[in-house]
């Protein structure tokens, strides 16, 4: 050592100062390399603006019109939560595990940073990290430093990390942490976990709780208490120990919050209530993202819609149990029927006794043969003073998918039609009372292929009759007082297609005499908001679903109101009411009364397509309407089976829907309301004339003037 100290003594002073000069220009290209380095990596990334400009995304929540969290759309599972909210425990939880010098490094520990370098050098490889919840949260915020384990990444993550503390708070910074950091199963930010491990708010997370979705962070799938719960409590346990270990809790909270039993983790389930709803809410607000300017996968929106949750579970219910009542009948029919059975599904392809247990349900039934072999459903029920949508299924609950019938599916309607033949005649200044043949008559219609052929109809019970009134034609659905009706023209099928029309139909109705039975589709969503106009005094009122949206911060982007038009008379649609009470009192629609024992003041119309191939059941209370309609999906030859009528296939439905609807909401019994102009008038209950003594009577209700003014003939005056 002596010998090179005397050596370098004795160098030449001019070979030092070369020395000197050659180390300061080494100096300084390595300086001016490592600037041009820095700036090269800093490219791109996040300018000091855009930090101050913190904007993850967020989920957007759908909710009832009774405050029930029903969806959530987004592509990240993310819910903002106030930094302020989130508790101490969880607070000190995450410093004491994911960075224990946080509140006194600058972005950089540096002890973990020497540590870590130290450990990589001597192995010449990447084994030890270093990251700080600063650190963390620049890998989180933003993409363009990426998650390759690299030299490089590590530099750009260290400049963000400096960035980002120079412009946060440490409790800001905490904050935006745990609001981006992934918990497992899709969520991010700890209000998602919150949610769907415990069912809570952040606000009310216990210690324990904390420090259980603390200890997911270092690899959420591997301590997921979901999967994994021996593991997750131990980590849990860690981190108690660490938050012991640091001052924050004493060894009696520990204990305490090891044992307690609220650390039961809430099972995660989707409650998949109204999803055919929400999907029609979804897409609406695709279309209408651009003109609103949002992205409602990703900014946090809140989302009010008009459904009831209590009214949808109702709905829901009742259409899984018709379901399986209306599944079996077409089973059987099926199964009895081997030519039919054989016509729609090959059993070279798929072995008979496979495809009859897919039918009873004791295994899952092949995708293409659904649209031949299940009963579908659609329901929808309004407010009929608003048009607000309160429930609606689209669907089986059993093989759900993206088609809502309820306003995807144009169906026959059959003689939930009748309403609108009888509105025309109304409106024409016909009385109820005024009588037609009930006798067999001959029509043209077309046929499948579109060829025009002669067609008899019948009534569905194969009556035939005398004069018979317009109340009774619609209170027992005779068809062919309907098409009498259209021939005779107190309403030509042309009017009745421009009641439609004003009625707000959408699809094509064919002005031919077939009109009068109904042959022309229908969306299920568009019957029922017609007849919502008779009992809002003609008024209707256009379906809707949303009331109004929020963002984030509760600022209200857009609201929404009942869009309204005269389209009935109000005279016209009370004594169109009164005929479709008829039906529920005495007609077709009677079941909903002895077997349903629904008794409130109602209105509605059963129907029943040709040949059995739809089934539906229209009706409303002063409060509520509601229709439903049963079918299959596939062929037009596809029947739902002999007999198959709407007061048995569709009428439990909406019957047991009413019920428990009125009765779940405690509704008052209200009674339909009589305009001015309309006339209760006594008469003869066989003439239909004004009555004499020894005339049998009835009351009847009438449009001013087009009460009787003649005297019974039947029952002379002695």
């Amino acid at each position: 050592m002596r010998s090179i100290i005397e050596m370098l003594k004795n160098q030449d002073p001019i070979e030092w100062k070369e020395i000197f000069r050659l180390s300061l220009k080494i100096a300084g290209v390595g300086f001016i390399a490592g600037l041009i380095l820095l700036i090269i990596l800093s490219r791109g990334l996040p300018s000091i603006e855009q930090l101050e400009d913190f904007d993850p995304d967020l989920v957007t929540q759908i909710y009832s019109s009774d405050g029930v969290l029903i969806d959530q759309l987004f592509q990240t599972k993310r819910i903002f939560v106030n930094p302020d909210s989130i508790p101490i425990y969880m607070q000190n939880a995450t410093i004491a595990s994911e960075d224990k010098r946080f509140e006194s490094h600058w972005g950089i520990d540096a002890k973990s940073f020497f540590r870590a370098l130290t450990i990589n050098i001597l192995s010449l490889s990447y084994k030890q990290g270093f990251s700080s919840i600063t650190q963390q949260l620049a890998r989180n915020l933003y993409d363009t430093i990426g998650f390759e384990n690299s030299v490089w990444r590590k530099i750009k993550e260290i400049i963000t990390a400096i960035q980002i503390e120079r412009t946060y708070t440490k409790n800001e910074i905490l904050g935006m942490y745990l609001n981006t950091v992934h918990f497992g199963h899709g969520t991010y930010g700890v209000e998602a976990a919150a949610k769907i491990f415990y069912g809570k708010n952040t606000s009310d997370l216990s210690l324990g709780e904390s420090a259980m979705l603390v200890g997911l962070l270092p690899s959420p799938a591997s301590y997921s208490p979901i999967n994994h719960w021996d593991r997750a409590v131990n980590r849990r346990d860690i981190v108690l120990n660490l938050m012991i270990e640091q001052g924050y809790i004493s060894e009696v909270e520990r204990d305490s919050a090891q044992t307690m039993t609220e650390l039961d983790v809430a099972e995660i389930t989707d409650t998949g209530l109204a999803p055919y709803f929400i999907e029609n809410v979804r897409r609406y607000l695709e279309k209408e993202d651009d003109n609103l300017g949002v992205n409602i996968y990703r900014d946090g929106l809140k989302i009010y819609t008009t459904l009831d949750s209590r009214l949808q579970s109702i709905a829901e219910k009742a259409t899984r149990e018709q379901i399986i009542v209306n599944q079996r009948r077409y089973n059987n029919q099926l199964f009895n029927d081997e030519e039919l059975f054989s016509s729609l599904v090959d059993f070279e392809k798929y072995p008979i006794d496979s495809v009859k247990m897919m039918m009873r349900g004791e295994i899952p039934l092949y995708e293409e043969l659904r649209n031949k072999l299940l009963v579908q459903t659609a329901f929808v029920a309004l407010d009929p003073k608003t048009g607000a949508i309160l429930a609606m299924v689209g669907g089986r609950p059993d093989y759900h998918d993206q088609y809502n019938r309820a306003v995807q599916a144009p169906r026959q309607p059959g003689s939930v039609f009748k309403p609108f033949i009888y509105t025309t005649a109304i409106d024409n200044g016909y009385p109820v009372t005024e009588q037609l043949l009930n006798q067999r008559v001959v029509l043209n219609r077309q046929d499948g292929y579109g060829e025009w052929i002669k067609w008899m109809p019948h009534n569905d019970d194969e009556s035939t009759g005398g004069l018979t009134t317009l109340r009774e034609g619609l209170q027992k659905s005779l068809n062919l007082i309907s098409i009498r009706m259209v021939q005779q023209k107190l309403a030509p099928a042309d009017q009745i297609k421009k009641t439609a029309e004003r009625m707000k139909f959408t699809t094509p109705i064919l002005p031919v005499d077939a009109i009068a039975l109904g042959v022309s589709e229908v969306y299920p969503i568009e019957i029922v908001a017609a007849y919502a106009a008779f009992v809002n005094s003609g008024v209707y009122s256009k379906p809707f679903a949303i009331t109004r949206i929020e963002d984030r911060f509760g600022n209200i982007i857009v609201e929404y109101f009942p869009e309204q038009e005269e389209v009935l008379n109000e005279r016209t649609a009370y004594v169109v009411t009164s005929l479709m009470e008829s039906v529920v009192n005495k007609g077709t629609g009677a079941r909903s009364r002895w077997a349903y024992n629904f008794y409130r003041p109602a209105a509605g119309k059963t129907g029943t397509s040709q040949d059995y191939r739809d089934a539906w059941f229209v009706g409303f209370t002063p409060q509520i309407v509601a229709g439903t309609w049963f079918g299959i999906d596939g062929p037009p030859i596809v029947s739902l089976g002999e007999k198959q009528f709407g007061n048995l296939a569709a009428l439990p439905v909406w019957a047991k829907f009413m019920k428990a609807a009125h009765d779940s909401l405690e509704l008052p019994e209200e009674d339909f309301i009589r305009p001015d102009g309309v006339l209760e008038v006594e008469i003869c209950s066989e003439s239909k004339k004004l009555p004499t003594s020894g005339c049998p009577v009835e009351k009847e209700i009438f449009i001013e003037g087009t009460e009787p003014v003649d005297t019974c003939d039947l029952h002379r005056m002695y």
